[in-house]
This record gives structure tokens, sequence and C-alpha cells, in this order.
């Protein structure tokens, strides 16, 4: 210190006895002799006083000084020293970080940095110059220029991405910084360009581009991949910056078989166990994951996200994070985070769920990896992080694939062949969903309502599962025992709702289920009390909401097959308990709760805290496209049960509509009757068709025998023509010895084949009469056809008419209202 002092005195001259000088006034002598030394040498001591000053009176040299430290880099470029000096100057009053030395300057605010680089890059060409300093070999300058960019763009990131964007090969030159042999300078200008490629998806593929991915993968291959240092995060963390939601740079990341590259990096040494994971090992392999994400998070393209699924399959990427997802000894935040990506990585690809559904747990016995996730995610003493990354995992798991779906309901089906010891996901959903521990409870709903997304078949295979009772009574359904838990008081309001949402998605397109719930005893008096509750706390509102949702889903997918519980009477019962309005209001409920609107975001589950936990993004997406359709239908009924449309209008009027309508009624029965009798026509003319074609066989099968017959019957005259002329020879010449019984035979010989051949023509005669009679059938068959369609499409034309007619009145009887 008292060398710089000593310094400044050198470069200030010395001062009045008893007199000393201000911060300001100190600044000001020193940028006086920055502009006004005609020497160098005292421009480099100026500039490194302020270089000295800037630490501690940073708004002084800032306001006064950066003009002449600009002038310094635009004339004085032929000297290191003192451009570094001007460099680290300006970095240092820009900088948005707190030095010691002014902790205790009240005059500093927080944002002073900020404010400084903002009258900086007031000019653009300032930008333009500081850049230009890149292109210096010299250690000083060029470390120093990539700092105060660095700076500069840590405060104003937008403004200055645009600038570099602008500038003459801007990119260019950062890119070039990764190649610098000195490690320091590479380093920096990682830095620099992780700050750069913030959210510029310009900027990102310029780099993508210019060779950044090759750059990468060879220095963190330099430090070690996983077990290196520092500069391995900040490379990753850099190729997460360009991979993140942009789809080009995706594109040309799997094309350029990095994927490929990526995947050694996953595998684990065999003594990782004994070793330890090192906390800086523990972020590499954290930000690793984070890439593999990127490239198939489910907001990406698809086609996109698949193409990425099916190289990560065949690179055996997904294989070496299942054995991850297997090992012993992986710190916790790694393991969520493994299995979160392994989950995107099967999400929706049939192949690499085939996969994931084959991995098994090296336990004793071997269990399926997919057990033992279910395991962890209903035990209350894991972490919350991951359990629902494990029920994050399950739902990909089940995303789209109908085996999967399939084969976790038939492990809750009763079958003799199943081994009763052996844990399955069905066994496991269920005691999950009997535990004392909420978020069990809501777990084990959200994960079974997940193996019945879109696969109606499987919601009726579900109503026949059996659950035992104690006492050996008499054993009730999955589904009976769901609504009696959810009326239990002890049953907590966050199990509660993961039994609603259950139960909302098991009953949508599903009759089947909606009757079985309303046989079940109790749940529709429960559903009414919860709806006609004065309840003010905002998870009240919540479960009304839902509970609503479900009594509406009871009145949209009912078959009207019981009795006293058809469409008709629940809405009755709506309107007459409840009220319409206040259905409609506690039916959206749901939407206007936070946790609607945090579950709509996205499919994967976060969460701070378990009470968070609420909705499912599935069920919202249910609930918003059925919401409104539920309450225009509970809308359109009053307390008698007719429409509410019909109310308005005068008796005439509703006589005229009643008359349209029951014409329309009468059209409609018109055109199912003509579409059964020409289904009808349609399966007679198939079956003469297949008679004719049969006929026509047969007839051909007797046009061969025939002609085969009539061969054989002239090869059998001329034999008859032959003997007789033959014995004549013989008998002039010796006594006749042999029988006479050969020409009698082949003369019966010959009546046989003349009796065939005309049973044959016969036969053949009739079918070619009953051929006939078969084709004039077939072509009144058609002609009958042809008119019933004519007569179909002259009814629906007649209806149609009438239908327009009809809107035609409803409108004007509307202007009459």
């Amino acid at each position: 210190m008292e060398f710089l002092k000593s310094g400044i005195k050198t470069v200030l001259g010395s001062t009045e006895p008893g007199q000393q000088p201000s911060a300001a006034e100190t600044v000001e002598k020193l940028v006086d002799r920055v502009y006004s030394s005609t020497l160098l040498e005292d421009r480099r001591d100026a500039c490194r006083a302020l270089k000295a000053l800037s630490r501690k009176y940073r708004i002084e040299v800032g306001a006064q000084g950066m003009p002449p430290l600009v002038q310094v880099l635009q004339n004085d470029g032929q000297d290191a020293e003192i451009i570094g000096y001007a460099l680290d100057t300006l970095c240092n009053v820009v900088t948005s970080e707190e030095f010691d030395e002014e902790a205790d300057n009240p005059t500093v605010s927080v944002n002073v940095g900020e404010q400084f680089t903002e009258m900086f890059i007031k000019t653009p060409e300032h930008v333009t110059l500081v850049m230009g300093y890149l292109d210096e070999y010299d250690f000083r300058v060029r470390r120093s220029a990539i700092q105060l960019i660095t700076s500069l763009i840590s405060n104003k990131t937008r403004e200055l991405q645009d600038l570099v964007l602008v500038s003459p090969m801007g990119v260019s030159k950062l890119m070039d910084l990764l190649t610098d042999s000195r490690e320091v300078i590479r380093n920096d200008a990682l830095l620099l360009l992780i700050e750069l490629t913030k959210g510029n998806s310009n900027i990102q593929k310029i780099v993508a581009f210019e060779n950044a991915f090759d750059r990468l993968f060879e220095i963190v291959r330099e430090e070690g991949c996983s077990d290196g240092g520092i500069v391995v995060e900040d490379c990753l963390i850099l190729l997460l910056n360009l991979l993140k939601n942009n789809s080009s740079n995706q594109q040309f990341f799997k094309e350029g078989s990095y994927i490929q590259r990526l995947a050694p990096m996953f595998q684990l040494s065999p003594d990782t166990e004994e070793i330890g994971w090192s906390p800086q090992k523990v972020s590499n392999f954290h930000c690793l994951l984070q890439v593999v994400r990127a490239l198939v998070t489910p907001s990406n393209q698809q086609q996109v996200v698949t193409a990425c699924q099916r190289v990560m399959h065949k690179s055996r990427l997904l294989h070496a994070l299942c054995d991850i997802l297997m090992s012993s000894g992986v710190p916790a935040d790694i393991l969520t985070e493994t299995i979160n990506a392994v989950a995107e990585v099967v999400r929706g690809e049939r192949d690499n769920q085939d996969e994931l559904g084959r991995v098994m747990a090296p336990s004793s016995p071997p269990r399926p990896a997919i057990v033992v996730l279910l395991m962890s995610m209903i035990n209350e003493k894991q972490l919350l992080a991951l359990r629902c990354a494990v029920l994050y995992c399950f739902e990909c798991f089940l995303y789209r694939n109908s085996d999967g779906q399939r084969a976790v309901v038939q492990t809750l089906l009763p079958s003799s062949a199943s081994d009763v010891s052996a844990l399955s996901t069905g066994q496991l959903l269920c005691t999950g969903l009997f535990s004392t521990d909420a978020l069990a409870n809501w777990f084990s709903a959200v994960a079974l309502m997940h193996t019945l997304v879109e696969n109606v078949a499987l919601k009726e295979e579900l109503l026949r599962v059996l659950l035992a009772t104690p006492g050996g009574q008499k054993p009730i359904t999955l589904l009976e025992q769901c609504t009696n838990l959810m009326q239990q008081e002890r049953y907590r309001l966050q199990s509660k709702v993961g039994l609603l949402m259950l139960l909302s998605l098991w009953l949508a397109h599903c009759p089947g289920a909606v009757k079985a719930l309303l046989e079940t005893q109790g749940t529709m008096a429960y559903l009414t009390a919860q709806l006609c509750s004065n309840e003010h706390d905002e998870r009240e509102f919540l479960v009304q909401g839902m509970c609503a949702f479900l009594m509406g889903l009871c009145i949209q997918f009912n078959d009207n097959s019981l009795a006293g519980q058809k469409r008709e009477d629940i809405s009755q019962l709506i309107i007459k308990r409840i009220g319409q309005e206040s259905f409609c209001s506690k039916l959206a409920e749901v939407s206007r709760h936070e946790a609607y609107s945090r579950a709509c975001k996205q499919a994967q589950i976060r969460s701070k805290s378990a009470g968070e936990l609420l909705l499912d993004f599935e069920y919202c997406k249910l609930y918003k496209g059925l919401e409104a359709l539920i309450a225009k239908l509970v809308s359109g009924f009053d307390v008698d049960g007719i429409e509410l449309t019909e109310l308005t209008l005068s008796s005439e009027a509703s006589a005229l509509v009643a008359q349209y309508k029951g014409i329309i009624r009468g059209m409609d029965g018109q055109i199912q009757t003509l579409q059964q009798s020409e289904k009808e026509l349609e399966q007679q003319n198939a079956e003469l068709k297949e008679k004719l074609q049969e006929e026509q066989s047969l007839r051909a099968q007797l046009s061969d025998q025939n002609t085969l017959l009539k061969a054989q019957l002239g090869a059998t005259g001329q034999a008859v023509q032959t003997v007789p002329s033959q014995v004549q020879a013989q008998g002039q010449a010796t006594p006749v010895t042999a029988p006479q019984s050969a020409p009698g035979a082949s003369e019966e010989e010959l009546n046989a084949a003349r009796y065939q051949a005309n049973m044959y023509f016969a036969e053949n005669i009739r079918l070619t009469k009953e051929l006939e009679t078969l084709r004039q059938q077939l072509a009144a068959e058609k002609q009958r056809a042809e008119a019933a369609q004519e007569t179909l499409k002259a009814t629906q034309k007649d209806q149609e008419d009438l239908l327009e007619l009809l809107a035609d009145q409803e409108a004007k009887l509307t202007r009459y209202e």
C-alpha cells in the first residue's frame, strides 16, 4: 500500500502539508494526466493509478475516467501494458460484484456496475473496440478483454448479444479463444460463452456451427470426463445452453453422432462405490444428465425427441442410465435426476419402455426395476424429490404403452398361475392406496390412474378387481373400496384429491364404471353433501369442484340402464338440492385453483413441499376437455326435466318445434330402417355371389368330366369294332377254343358309359338353368339395393331440408322474443 501511495504521489506531485486531497480531486488529476500527457510513460502511470483507485472509488473513477480510458484504447493500442491497465480499470468499474475495499462506502449502490455498463455500451463502437483486442496474443490484454466483455454481458445480456451479432466476426473470434493453448484464457472464454449463449437461439446456432460440439468434447476428454474438475462442468453448462429449447442444434447434435460420445461418460468405474462421489463429480454428472434431458424433454419437437430416443437406445446410453439406477452408493440428487432422465428417454418409445421393463434389480430374489422404484415411491422415509421422480418415471413408462398398462392391471386380477409371495406393481399400488401415509395414497392413486389413460378396455377390466375384507366377509371391488375411503372422515384431503382424480379418469368414457359407481351405497349422497356444504377453505373449494366434476361425469357417460339413476334423475338431484348456478360455480373452482395452473404446465411433477402435490397433468387435461360440456349439459334441464331452450317459446312455437322434432325422429327411424334393409340386401348379395361362384366351379368340373367321358366312350367303341375281325381271322386258321363272352362284356361297358354320359348331360343342363336363375335373382337384388340407396339419399335430403327449416323457425322465434 505504501508503494501504491508513493506511486500516486509520483504521478500527482506532492501536496501542501496538512492538505489531503479528496478521492474526486485525485481522480480528476489522474484523468487530466491521461488526457494531457504527451509521454506514454506518464499516461501509463496514470492508468496504473486509476486501476488501483477503481476498486475503492469506483463511482469517481467510472464517472470521470471512462472517456479517457476509451481514448487510450483507441490511440495507444501498440503498448500492451497501458491497454491492460485500461481494460482492467473498465472491468473493475462495470463488474457486478462488490469489492472488499468498497464495503464501507455508502455511496456505492448495488447496481452501480449495471449503470456504468449502460453508459459504456451507449456507444456501440466501444464494444467493437474491446472485441478487437481479442486478436491480441498478449496474455494480459487478451484476458482483460475477455473479462471485460464477460462483465458487460452479465449486466446487459440482451444488448450485448445484439452488439456481438453485428460485430464483424464477433462470434468467430470468441470461438477461436477455445483453441488457445493457455488454459486460463480458454477457461475464461468458456465463462464468456456461457453468458453469451443464454436465451439467444441465433447465437446458439452460430456457436454450434462454429464446431463448438467437437471442441467441447475434446476439452471434456482432456480434463477427465465426469471425473474432471470445474472446467468439465463449464463445458457441460455451455453444451446445455446450446441444446436447450433449440431444435436446430438438437438435430445437428443427433446427426453429428454426438449422442454416441455421451454414452461412455455415464459408465461408472468399478471402484466408484469404494472411492465415493466427490462434490465436483456430482456436479459434473448432474450437468451430463441435464444435457440428456435437454434432448428428449417432452417440450421439444416430437420428431426430434423420437429420433434422439432411438439413438440413445442403440448407443446403449439408456442401458448405462439403468445401470446407474440400480447401482449402490449413488448420491440421492444424482439418483433422482437419473430417474427423471430415464423417464424422458423411455416416454412414448415402445422399445425403450420394453428395455426398462426388462431391467432387474440386483436383489435377492431379483425383482424388476419398476417394482423396486415403486417400493421407494410408497416409502414415506424417502425424499420427496425422489418419490416424485419415481412417479414421473412410472407415468412415462405407461405413456402410450398399452401392453405395460395391461401388465399392471393383470397383476391386480385373480390368477392361479401367479406367485402370491412375489411383490407385483398392482400389489404395491394397492398397498400405497390403503396406507396411512397421505402422500403414499396420492402417489398410488395417480400411478393407478395412469394405467387407465386412453384405455377404455382396461377400465372395464379394473372393475373385476376384488379385494379381501377382514373377517372373511364378501370381497368388495376396488372401485367400491375407493368410494368407501373417500367418504371416511379420517382420510386426509390430499388422499381424497388423489382418489377423486382416479375415479374421474376411471369413469370418463366408460359407462360400465359409471354404473358401478352409481350402484355403490352412499356415493351420490356423499357427493351431494360435499357440494351443499359451505366451506371457506381454499382446498375444500378444490375438493368440491372435483366432486362436481365427478358427478357431471356420471351424467355425461350414463347409459341410463339403472332405474332412478338416469341422466335426468341426477340432473334433477343437482337442480333441486344444489342448484345449477351453484353447481357450475363449484365446478369452475378447479380451474381457479393455483394447483391447476401449476399442474397444467408440464407432465413432470415438481413440488417444493408435500402439501403442493394436489393435481396431476392428465387429470387437468381431462377436466379441461369436459368441463364446458358438463356445465352446458347440467344447465340444459329444469325442474321438470324439460330443456331450458323450450321454456322461452310460446305454446304455438313449442308445438311447431315439437312437430318438427317428431318429423325428424320419424325420418331418423326411416333412415335406420333403410340402413338395416341395405345391410341385409348387401348380405344377401354377398351370399348369392358366393353361391354363384360355387355353381360356376361345379359346372366347370362337370364339363371336364363330360369331356373325359366322351374320350373314354370313343376309345371303347373302337375296341368293340376291332374284336370281331380278330376272331374271324383266327377261325379260318384253327378251331375256335376261346370263350365267346368278350364281345358281350364290351357292349355292357359301352352301355354303362353312355348311361353315365347322359346323366352328366342332364345334370349339366339342370345346373345351367339354376345358374341362370341365380343370376336373375342377383340382378333383382341389385336393383332393390339401388332403389333402397336412392330412397335413403332422398330421405336424408328431406331431413336436411327439415333441419334447415327448423333452424330458420327458431331464428324467427328468437327475433320475435
